[in-house]
């Protein structure tokens, strides 16, 4: 059974940095996505529900906290996990830390909905994959 949380390890790269030598902010979005990816590719219960495509899981909006500089050639940890699950909206907490000593770097919520793609709507989270979702919130 996959733990209710992904944690994957990414390497700071020159072609993250910006002009001041550390992670340009909009670098963080990516090293997010890269943990939701993840977390997705470790739930497979979530899209095996949604299988046949017309349902989406749409970022709906996104808040980042920056709390220090990552450096070149710096290992960084995504944690990813499911924080809440409400009835058209879900919502999951990521945060970045440094390896070498687990420094948090930065955190984000991202919201999201279901979107049917079809009708270009967002629809109710219910039935199986709201069940497979609440079993999957980290408090």
């Amino acid at each position: 059974m996959a733990s209710q949380q992904s944690i994957i390890t990414l390497r700071v790269r020159g072609y993250h940095l910006d002009g001041y030598g550390h992670v340009n902010n909009a670098r963080y979005l990516e090293f997010l996505e890269e943990g939701r990816w993840a977390y997705f590719d470790e739930h497979a219960e979530l899209a095996g529900i949604l299988h046949g495509g017309s349902v989406a899981f749409v970022a709906v909006n996104l808040n980042i906290d920056y709390r220090r500089a990552a450096v070149a050639g710096e290992d960084l940890r995504v944690i990813t996990a499911l924080a809440d699950v409400g009835t058209r909206s879900a919502r999951m907490h990521q945060e970045v830390r440094r390896v070498r000593d687990d420094k948090l770097v930065s955190s984000a919520d991202l919201t999201f909905v279901l979107l049917d793609t079809r009708h270009d709507k967002a629809v109710p989270i219910e039935g199986e994959l709201r069940d497979v979702m609440e079993r999957l919130v980290v408090e």
